[in-house]
């Protein structure tokens, strides 16, 4: 109960007028005629019975009628909750995830995705008159396909346009989701959600998937029908080269898995550009996996749309094949700047480039005083070897090509003009750290103590494991990132990024003088890695996985690419597997990162220039089809029962305020009434006593 105007409660202080005129009323004497006093003896009367209330009903009425009125001005008011149909948000959640491309299951028609849209269109179509709806479909993420409409027409519009998707399923996006818009709706919400159930799509934390305390979450299970069979066949992985020189080199390594599926033998296709090359039988072991490799790759020149495809022979064909792609072009010229001095830099790394699995990159070592009139862009990377100083045209030309796009790889070794300027890098190289020169308490040597293993460079290099490092140059990293650090935390391998490229600076020799890593074999990697990641191949080639981001230019550097390109005309070209376009014109110019929501192939050509065929896949999560656990699924739906509306015990319900002044004044009447009667009927008694 609450009061619109409650100062008006001060009135109630009037309530001692009905006491001050039963109980303080002056006392009258009627004179009467008497002959003589003389026989009167003078006495002091009692006022007791003059003190005492008369008229109690009376006083009672009068008394009721002061404090309604009171009451009336105050305007009192009442909350009460109600829950109205037409109060209710309906939420209409349709799962258009990877799995839901799979046959419904039982003797229903079509896929699940079909049959969860006929069930959220019966809900639409039973919802109360007056009351709004909203569609959303949950797939890689959670989006709204209407606002809160009434329009019948609209909603089913919305729900017929949902279309099959490629994306992994998360329930804990939803219940985010749903706590989120809780937030701004505080109107009771009645969520009914359509979905295989997948239990691939539940978070590691399952208060993730929690609803808040308006939501009632109705489970809408498709795909499940009595009868169905799921067992499912798939090509869970496969690893192939981006780039490729030699293709009888080549190995295509697939891994085939089967999901709840007996013990079965799966023929293997290598299909290139739609031809299929090899196949191969592989007996893929009960609820398991089996590998099955490809010696060679026949590929053209140019980029080539691969993949691996089996007989899957179950009602999920969707995942029976995966995609790769495959860029066929001859060695990439690496230019290796070096002192004349110097002959073991380029030789240990020009081997170790030769050692690796796809030998993609041609080493050219050059002296300085051989590279003034060199074109960096016409090589995959320049790396700069502990030169003193290299020709300032040079210069000009390197930080100009790795602010476009290119890349650099820059060897402090043991030169003391270092200390005064790095080049392209930037910066100084400060007093140098000679291990080997320790007191004999120290071993002479330092390790790594430190490796970020997540670095496309040290992806295979084991972090440096048991490296020797006799020197190492002291370089301030600044805001740049630090790959690795020695053990007493000087920076060892810091990647800049310059405009739209990077300078990668190691802070040793590549030589046997500064430390041991060229006799050690994480070189190789480390070298091969190196090479893939400054050419820009570990960026641009291979395959993704859907909902996965590709990075068009450089996030630390946006205003000024975004300038720089909208200047020079530069803009991204993304075609899709569709064969559209999905960018407009100032999205093309502008953006910095593009994420592929679809499986197929995707051509995209740079800002910088730079083409690439990406092929992207489903997450392989979802052909997983195991369904949550009941009970599971009915402690996360609040409900003991199956697909039962809980909105009257779980939604909030919505207040309501009922305004009680017309009953305060209809009693202020009857009181009125009932006080007037009374008061001339006792006012009438006591004259007729009189």
């Amino acid at each position: 109960m609450g009061f619109l105007a409650p100062w008006f409660l001060a009135g109630m202080l009037a309530v001692g007028l009905p006491v001050f005129v039963h109980l303080l009323r002056k006392q009258t004497t009627v004179p009467r005629p008497v002959s003589s006093l003389m026989f009167f003896e003078q006495g002091t009367q009692s006022s007791t019975r003059h003190r005492r209330l008369r008229y109690l009903l009376l006083f009672a009425l009068r008394t009721a009628l002061i404090l309604l009125l009171a009451l009336a001005f105050a305007r009192p008011f009442f909350r009460h909750k109600t829950v109205l149909a037409s109060d209710k948000l309906l939420l209409v959640a349709i799962d258009d995830s990877f799995s839901m491309n799979a046959a419904a299951g039982g003797s229903a028609s079509g896929t699940r995705l079909d049959e969860a849209k006929r069930g959220a269109l019966s809900v639409l179509a039973g919802k109360a008159a007056g009351q709004k709806a909203q569609v959303i479909a949950l797939g890689g993420q959670m989006r709204l396909l209407t606002q809160p409409v009434e329009d019948a027409d609209e909603l089913r519009a919305a729900v017929q346009s949902i279309g099959p998707g490629d994306g992994h399923g998360d329930f804990g996006g939803l219940g985010r989701g749903m706590r989120a818009m809780a937030e701004t709706v505080h109107t009771p919400m009645e969520l009914h959600l359509f979905s295989d159930m997948q239990e691939s799509n539940m978070p590691g934390n399952f208060a993730d998937m929690v609803m808040p305390g308006n939501v009632a979450l109705v489970l809408h299970s498709v795909g499940t029908g009595q009868g169905a069979n799921w067992a499912n066949w798939n090509v869970e992985s496969v690893q192939a080269p981006g780039q490729l020189v030699d293709t009888k080199k080549a190995r295509v390594i697939a891994v085939i898995a089967g999901h709840g599926t007996p013990l079965a033998t799966r023929t293997v296709s290598l299909v290139v550009n739609g031809e299929v090359k090899a196949t191969k039988k592989v007996d893929v072991p009960a609820d398991g996996r089996a590998t099955v490799v490809f010696e060679g790759l026949d590929v053209p020149y140019g980029e080539s749309r691969c993949a691996v495809r089996i007989d899957g022979a179950d009602r999920f064909p969707n995942d029976d094949a995966s995609n790769f792609a495959v860029k066929r072009a001859d060695p990439e010229r690496v230019l290796f700047v070096h002192q004349a001095s110097d002959a073991r830099s380029p030789l240990y790394f020009g081997a170790a480039l030769a050692a690796a699995a796809q030998a993609s990159f041609v080493l050219q070592p050059i002296t300085p005083e051989e590279a003034s009139d060199i074109d960096p862009a016409k090589y995959a990377f320049v790396v700069l070897s502990d030169v003193p100083s290299v020709p300032s045209i040079l210069e000009h030309t390197l930080e100009r090509n790795v602010e476009d796009g290119g890349s650099v790889l820059v060897v402090t070794g043991m030169a003391d003009s270092h200390r005064e300027h790095i080049p392209v890098y930037g910066g100084n190289v400060g007093d140098g750290h000679f291990y080997a020169r320790g007191s004999l308490e120290q071993e002479g040597f330092s390790t790594v103590g430190a490796a970020d293993a997540a670095h496309p460079a040290l992806k295979d290099a084991n972090g440096f494991a048991g490296t020797k490092f006799f020197y190492a140059a002291s370089v301030d990293p600044g805001q740049a990132r630090v790959a690795a650090r020695l053990a007493d935390g000087t920076p060892l391998l810091i990647d800049k990024q310059v405009g739209e490229g990077h300078a990668l600076l190691f802070a040793s020799g590549l030589d046997n003088l500064t430390n041991d890593l060229p006799l050690n074999p994480a070189f190789v990697a480390f070298v091969d890695q190196t090479a893939r990641y400054l050419s820009g191949e570990e960026r641009v080639s291979g395959a993704r996985v859907v909902d996965s981001f590709v990075q068009l230019r450089n996030p630390a550097n946006q205003e000024s690419a975004a300038a720089a390109s909208k200047a020079a005309g530069a803009t991204v070209d993304i075609i899709g597997p569709d064969g559209k376009r999905p960018l407009s014109l100032k999205e093309a110019a502008a953006a910095q990162s593009f994420q592929l929501s679809h499986a197929g192939f995707y051509q995209i050509r740079f800002a910088n220039g730079r083409d690439a065929l990406i092929a992207v896949n489903p997450d392989r999560r979802e052909s997983d089809l195991q369904s949550i656990p009941d009970d599971v699924l009915k402690l996360w739906s609040g409900s003991a029962g199956a697909a039962q509306p809980a909105a009257e015990t779980a939604a909030e319900a919505t207040n309501d305020v009922s305004n009680a002044w017309w009953w305060v004044m209809l009693l202020v009447l009857l009181a009125a009434l009932a006080e007037s009667a009374l008061a001339s009927r006792y006012l009438g008694t006591q004259r007729e006593a009189v």
